[in-house]
């Protein structure tokens, strides 16, 4: 077989054979105080895969590895951009990229992945996000444009730490509404929610708090959860969850998971192995089959079909319901 391409076309950047790729810091910025823009190349100068607005990037920072939303363009990338939150209380990836990364150093990826992709076929997208859960919001932007979608902008941050303001303007031609406050932001959520076409699509991200209390607007506006989609990041952005069991059939064990405890670390403490990256529900490393039981999943890696099969579960951030039991081969 002869693969033909076209003359003087040059090759996306190949991952290495564990989907990793080593790419290099072209640029730093810091669009707020607490927040640094990094823009990612590969070394040689070739293209880049592709990707779907909504995607994120696993990075592995120092020893930690967390996923950031990409805010460039995902046809055709020469570049890929991310914005990073500086968490001083978290698990020290936020901070090792801020203290640690300068222009001209090498950071390894994993290929992007989306978990938060806009539906082509939505009549209209409601756009809310708040704080630096813009960056997915700057992606959709990028696509609505290129496609000549509708789209709705609520971006509501804190002036100190305002991030990528004028990508949002610019790409929805001034028409996104801009807050810096919770009082003049929360009556505008509310009132947006109701005016909206039948065929709309509702997408949220920002802090947990913000995007529970968006979802149970909606739904009290009468939206229907298949035209909610929001993304959370990170275990911290979670509930605590209910109390479980996990039965591991091969052994015959029953663990027991506390409300606060990840499925993933009561295997870990009972001496169970299981291969895990980012710990976060993003990377797909820790991918367990389940064989009894149905799932919480609350991770951003699996599809809405692979959900609803139930036979897999990522253990890092998904549960079962309060005295529920899930059956692993393990």
């Amino acid at each position: 077989m002869t693969l033909v391409t076209d003359a003087g076309a040059t090759p996306d950047t190949a991952p290495a054979p564990d989907g990793t790729l080593q790419l290099v810091v072209t640029a730093i910025t810091r669009p707020g105080a607490d927040i640094a823009t990094f823009t990612l190349a590969d070394p040689a100068g070739r293209p880049l895969p592709a990707f779907p607005p909504g995607s994120h990037l696993v990075v592995q920072a120092g020893t930690k590895t967390n996923a950031y939303s990409l805010t460039s363009d995902g046809t055709h990338p020469g570049h890929y951009s991310i914005s990073v939150l500086r968490v001083d209380d978290g698990d020290g990836g936020s901070r090792w990229l801020h203290e640690h990364l300068n222009p001209g150093d090498s950071l390894s990826v994993r290929l992007p992945r989306s978990a938060f992709a806009p539906l082509a076929r939505a009549r209209k997208h409601l756009l809310i996000a708040a704080g630096i859960g813009v960056t997915p919001v700057v992606s959709h932007l990028r696509a609505a444009r290129r496609w000549g979608r509708r789209t709705q902008v609520l971006y509501t941050y804190r002036p100190d730490n305002a991030a990528h303001v004028d990508d949002v303007v610019e790409l929805t031609d001034g028409a996104a509404e801009l807050f810096t406050g919770r009082a003049q932001f929360l009556p505008r959520l509310d009132a947006a929610l109701r005016e909206q076409p039948i065929g709309t699509h509702l997408y949220v991200c920002g802090p947990g708090t913000l995007i529970d209390h968006v979802v149970s607007a909606a739904t009290a506006a009468g939206w229907p959860a298949s035209r909610i989609h929001f993304e959370r990041f990170g275990i911290d952005a979670l509930d605590a969850g209910d109390p479980f069991t996990v039965r591991l059939s091969a052994t015959d064990r029953i663990l027991d998971v506390p409300s606060g405890t990840s499925m993933l670390e009561a295997m870990e403490a009972a001496g169970v192995s299981v291969p895990n990256l980012c710990r976060q529900g993003v990377c797909g490393e820790c991918r367990i089959p389940v064989s009894a039981g149905t799932p919480i999943h609350r991770d951003l890696y699996l599809t809405d079909d692979e959900k609803t099969a139930c036979d897999a579960v990522m253990p890092c951030v998904s549960r079962a319901a309060d005295g529920a039991t899930l059956e692993v081969p393990l």
